[in-house]
């Protein structure tokens, strides 16, 4: 069985990122996740708690996911 990369790729990229936006947003109007969130503003430059992090958020999410899940199955992909 071979895996389609590009899908999981973007089936990825798209789960991250949009869950990073909305916890972005439920982080602005309530504190929810200010830690968590904290944490991923040490990874990705630029992003910050509110509005135009959570665009920033969405986009890192969206690459970073997508790179990696894309990558890990071309490489399950190559060694089966």
């Amino acid at each position: 069985m071979t895996l389609n990369a590009k899908s999981l790729g973007l089936a990825g990229g798209i789960l991250w990122g949009v869950g990073l936006l909305i916890l972005t947003l439920i982080s602005v109007w309530t504190g929810y996740g200010a830690a968590f969130l904290n944490g991923v503003a040490s990874i990705y430059p630029g992003y910050s708690i509110g509005y135009l992090g959570a665009v920033i958020g969405l986009v890192y999410g969206f690459v970073d996911a997508f790179i990696g899940l894309f990558v890990l199955a071309w490489l399950y992909n190559k060694l089966e």
